[in-house]
């Protein structure tokens, strides 16, 4: 049960200099490594860690972030010439 964080802008630098900026998106797997649940928020994970019930540390939780890219820009070529 991945989630999606809102996406934002990368800067593509080129020699120096801003060539693009490109969207991107985030997508989050927040498990814990004790009982292998799978949460569906951050809040989620947080009000485990925060209830008194059970025994869910912040060190118990693993994240695992991918960053989906569209479409990559050619920064190989020189369009200049």
């Amino acid at each position: 049960m991945s989630f999606l964080e809102p996406g934002g802008k990368v800067s593509v630098v080129k020699d120096g200099k801003t060539v693009e900026e490109i969207d991107v998106e985030t997508e989050v797997t927040l498990i814990n490594t004790k009982t292998s649940k799978e949460y569906n928020s951050d809040k989620e994970a947080e009000d485990d860690v925060n209830d008194v019930n059970t025994d869910t540390k912040q060190e118990d939780l693993s994240r695992t972030v991918k960053i989906r890219i569209a479409k990559m820009p050619d920064i190989l070529s020189d369009s200049s010439s």
